[in-house]
């Protein structure tokens, strides 16, 4: 689908999406619980849906209407689940391990760019464990056997999904376990998130000294009903958006006491807004596209640093958002390890690819609100990974977007 989008400006009152980070661990707790579950979810996204769908193919019980999921416990599993994660990288690491510790004879599907992006350590730790992975074709992991307790290490600084995805699987098992993090703890916000979904429903797991001890032999303990907050992380192209256009917006929905690592757009925004900034990505890499726009149009040079590992996200982001603030009329340089953007009054518009990457494609809607003609976007579908209402609100604030189909 190609998104042309004419320079415009945004105004009024958006409610934030639902936070699929945390639709992702509510969904896995509800299904691994003692009794069923209501999870109100106000939107859903291919990533959510994606999570859903693998949790019934092991055996949950999962309906959504209204925008609650009624979610009933996995009670017996298929002798063969298939799992298929779509491009969902939070689905592929959460639930690679719970089919670990519950001895499924899986096979795991994977889309797009998920193939490619990494699994180790996570991968050694699962065979070091008792499980048996094999990838009998590029897109699929086979998983055999069954995960056993013991002491667990993980490089902290690789991905926060492998500790989550862990944390939720050596739950399941029957002896306690530990998890020992070396290195510093990037996004360590998404951890908190995890820990606090577990507190939800019974579980105290604190990390403590670089370790967490993981009991064993215990279901989670449904709370009956439980809430996804609104998302920080798509939320952050309205606050780039609201800079962008003077403060026409207003965005609701969103808690500012969230663990979500993401509620730092506000701040890293007003950085940018200031000039001459130097924003440690580190925490917030998801962030690094969107901003990357804002500091294009904002006097000085703003420095993204430490952003390496947006190399292997849905598309290399470190080179795409690059191309779109050169396509753009832009001035970016890209580094091995992050970008130099220096700012300009306006941009002139032009073409761009998302390279299947949805924050690029609403990064470049973003951008065209800054732009003296119209931006062409080719695959502007990509937004349906995380936020597959973003043209239509898009559009209902203001913005001039056609979309049409590409041939």
């Amino acid at each position: 689908m190609t998104a042309v989008i004419e320079p415009s400006r945004l105004a009024g009152t958006i409610p934030a999406i639902a936070s699929k980070s945390q639709a992702h661990r509510l969904l896995i707790c509800a299904a691994l619980a003692d009794k069923p579950t209501s999870v109100a979810c106000p939107t859903l996204s291919a990533d959510i849906a994606a999570t859903a769908d693998c949790l019934r193919a092991l055996g949950a019980d999962i309906a959504y209407e209204n925008g609650v999921f009624s979610v009933s416990p996995i009670a017996a599993m298929p002798a063969h689940p298939a799992l298929d994660c779509g491009e969902s990288g939070s689905t592929l690491r959460f639930l690679l391990p719970v089919a670990c510790a519950l001895g499924a004879k899986a096979s795991i599907k994977m889309r797009g760019r998920l193939p490619e992006r990494p699994l180790s350590p996570l991968w050694e730790e699962l065979e070091r464990h008792g499980a048996r992975l094999s990838r009998p074709a590029p897109d699929v992991i086979a998983v055999e056997g069954r995960l056993t307790p013991g002491d667990y290490t993980l490089a902290a600084n690789v991905s926060s999904q492998f500790i989550s995805g862990l944390l939720f699987a050596l739950l399941l098992l029957e002896e306690p376990s530990t998890i020992t993090l070396t290195g510093r703890l990037e996004s360590a916000a998404y951890v908190t998130m995890t820990i606090r979904a577990l507190g939800l429903f019974g579980v105290d797991c604190p990390l403590e000294s670089g370790m967490f001890t993981v009991p064993g032999g215990r279901r989670y303990a449904s709370p009956g009903t439980a809430a996804v907050e609104g998302d920080w992380s798509n939320a952050a192209f309205w606050v780039a958006a609201n800079h962008i256009c003077g403060g026409t917006l207003h965005i609701t929905g969103l808690a500012p006491d969230s663990p979500q690592g993401d509620r730092a757009a506000l701040d890293l925004a007003a950085r940018i807004g200031a000039g001459n900034a130097v924003i440690d990505c580190q925490d917030v890499p998801d962030l690094v596209p969107v901003l990357s726009v804002l500091a294009a149009v904002t006097p000085g040079v703003t420095r993204f640093v430490n952003a390496g590992r947006l190399r292997i996200k849905e598309s290399d982001r470190l080179a795409t958002t690059a191309g779109l603030l050169l396509a753009l009329g832009g001035q970016a340089e890209e580094l091995p390890d992050g970008l130099v953007v220096t700012g300009r009054e306006r941009l002139s518009g032009g073409q761009v690819d998302s390279a299947n990457d949805h924050r690029i494609a609403m990064s470049a809607a973003v951008a065209a609100l800054a732009c003296d003609g119209p931006v062409v976007l080719h695959g502007a579908q990509a937004v349906n990974k995380s936020y597959p209402a973003f043209w239509a609100d898009y559009a209902r604030l203001g913005g001039r977007v056609t979309l049409e189909d590409e041939p």
